[in-house]
């Protein structure tokens, strides 16, 4: 049916199709399908010159079987038991990406990230992460660039081993907080350039010198939040008197 998936029919009309020299357009319209379509299964199943209806349907059922019996993505999970329900910490873990997500985290970023904060080691090799969210490793390298990039995360080297893991610990929004006071100090110095530019008296110069003022105010929100961090921090460390 158009709009549905194609049947072994549909494939037959379209081998007649490319066999008359017909355009991915016409024979769209003669199914009732968009020419993207007919591309598509076109060029995955051999091209106009090799297209086969039979090996396609063929072809497209193994595909089918294939991708239901795929072992699906085990979440990430803590590396000590400590009598923790896995149910609710994999409830928690995709609870906690769809978070990320929603702030904008790119998913796969966000997978690698939630995987090393819920173990209690915060570390792992990219092999260990390779191993748990069953991705590919050039995928984890992706990843850890552009977290490494954002402050939320740090490598290190594995003790007696050539190989590197990837660590996150408590300073991880800090971190990130610091990488986004940066940015956000690029953006207050481009603005108030944008003002001097355009002129602080027109409409447009007016908006940068508005944007450098909110900005300014955001960077020293930061600043004071990371020294009362700090500070905390700073008093935690401290042994008790006597010890």
């Amino acid at each position: 049916m158009p709009g549905g998936r194609l049947t072994n029919e549909d494939r037959q009309q379209i081998a007649e199709g490319l066999a008359e020299g017909l355009g991915y357009a016409e024979i769209g319209r003669r199914l009732g399908r968009p020419a993207s379509t007919i591309m598509r299964e076109v060029t995955r199943n051999g091209g106009p010159d090799d297209y086969g209806a039979d090996r396609a349907h063929e072809a497209t059922r193994h595909r089918a079987r294939r991708h239901k019996q795929a072992r699906p993505p085990a979440p990430p999970v803590s590396d000590g038991g400590h009598g923790r329900d896995p149910q609710a910490v994999q409830d928690f873990t995709e609870s906690f990406i769809a978070i990320l997500v929603q702030q904008g985290l790119p998913r796969m970023e966000a997978r690698v990230l939630v995987c090393l904060y819920v173990t209690d080691s915060g570390a792992l090799t990219a092999a260990d992460l390779v191993q748990r969210l069953h991705v590919s490793p050039a995928s984890i390298s992706h990843a850890i660039a552009f977290l490494e990039q954002q402050g939320m995360l740090r490598r290190e080297r594995v003790p007696g081993a050539r190989r590197e893991r990837y660590v996150i610990d408590d300073e991880i929004w800090i971190r990130s907080m610091l990488a986004s006071m940066q940015m956000n100090d690029a953006l207050v110095a481009a603005s108030q350039r944008g003002a001097e530019v355009l002129g602080a008296a027109t409409p447009a110069g007016a908006r940068f010198e508005s944007s450098a003022e909110l900005l300014s105010l955001v960077s020293a929100a930061f600043r004071q939040v990371v020294e009362q961090w700090q500070g905390r921090s700073a008093r935690r460390s401290v042994p008790p008197p006597g010890d």
